[in-house]
């Protein structure tokens, strides 16, 4: 028998509901909720920060390195997950930064170096030690963490958009013919590595946080601009 699948939201109610070891507290959700108010006022928060930072690609910059932006954005993604190590290990570091950004800024460096590690045609069949390299840290030593794991990533995503997207996250943007919706269900119809789902208390729940998280940064970069016959609306 199939197991019903909730969608995010729909998921969070459910697990909250029946969560036994874990509680949301109503104070926390507001205070959350007025730190985001107050970075919007204060201009902390928002969708200008994406393309302003320094790591990210910029459709609208005239630099060489900013081509191919949706699949710069596409590549960092798939590639935007588990950065924590314990308190007793060294971080991993790139050109200072930590994280998320340290992510961004190897893949900027290799970009830099003449890598072609946003064409799917050269990540698709990339080998650790070529990836290792990519990646490599501050200190020579430290690992970006679950290397072989980001490996299998872009091996699965690259062949995906080769065999059906001619080669480019750009068609598969387009193919959500402006829908950000659309282009959420096709992410996760497409690549296997952006669907995190699993069953809880009796549910099959979805949260499908890289999947939203690419959806945003997509339209932040683009904002509607550039990348023109795919524009994305929030319908």
């Amino acid at each position: 028998m199939s197991v019903s699948k909730l969608n995010p939201r729909e998921s969070g109610e459910h697990i909250v509901k029946h969560a036994q070891h874990v509680r949301v507290l109503p104070a926390g959700i507001e205070k959350l909720t007025q730190e985001i108010v107050n970075g919007l006022k204060e201009r902390r928060i928002s969708v200008e920060n994406f393309s302003q930072h320094e790591l990210h690609p910029n459709p609208n910059s005239n630099q060489e390195d900013n081509s191919g932006a949706a699949d710069w954005v596409f590549v960092l993604d798939t590639l935007n997950f588990c950065f924590w190590t314990p308190n007793n290990y060294t971080k991993y570091k790139v050109e200072g930064y930590t994280g998320y950004f340290a992510l961004c800024a190897a893949v900027k460096r290799a970009i830099k170096e003449g890598v072609d590690v946003i064409n799917p045609k050269f990540y698709s069949k990339i080998d650790l030690e070529t990836l290792e390299n990519i990646f490599r840290s501050d200190d020579g030593e430290t690992k970006i963490p679950l290397i072989q794991k980001r490996l299998e990533a872009l091996h699965e995503v690259g062949k995906v958009l080769i065999e059906k997207y001619n080669g480019s996250f750009e068609n598969l943007i387009k193919a959500a013919d402006k829908s950000a919706v659309r282009l959420l269900e096709l992410i996760v119809e497409e690549f296997a590595c952006f669907r995190d789902e699993a069953e809880f208390a009796g549910k099959r729940v979805s949260i499908l946080k890289r999947a939203q998280i690419l959806v945003g940064d997509v339209w932040s970069c683009y904002r509607g601009q550039d990348l023109a016959t795919s524009r994305i609306s929030n319908r």
